[in-house]
């Protein structure tokens, strides 16, 4: 398997991991009936964040902790919540990339979760 290496590696691999968000009954709710997010529209802003923030490129601006936050205020996010994206997450990634930037990537979701948690549950 090939590393994450460019946008396109990126915006495949989010693709994936919508695919199983959206059809997991533990989570997919918060997407489709409470965010009510137009994966079309939101895939580029998805895209973005993680192209700067695994291969530094980009320049997303978009407070990620606040437009979580406020999503929190409309519907609690619990821990199965967290676990859930984080599986289905790492799986998207351990079922299409091996290399570098793929550990990295999961490294960074790990603490983007765990940054979330302190900051919403506090």
């Amino acid at each position: 398997m090939k590393d994450i290496e460019t946008r396109n590696d990126i915006e495949f691999l989010m693709r994936d991991f919508y695919s199983k968000l959206l059809t997991d009954p533990a989570i997919n709710y918060i997407f489709t009936d409470v965010a009510k997010i137009d994966l079309e529209s939101h895939l580029p802003h998805l895209t973005d964040f993680w192209e700067q923030s695994v291969l530094y490129k980009g320049s997303y601006r978009k407070n990620v902790l606040q437009i979580h936050q406020d999503l929190n205020n409309k519907v609690t996010f619990t821990d199965l919540h967290f676990e859930v994206w984080l599986r289905h997450f790492n799986d998207s990634i351990d079922n299409n990339f091996s290399g570098p930037n793929a550990e990295r990537m999961k490294t960074r979701a790990l603490s983007v979760a765990s940054v979330m948690k302190i900051k919403i549950y506090n």
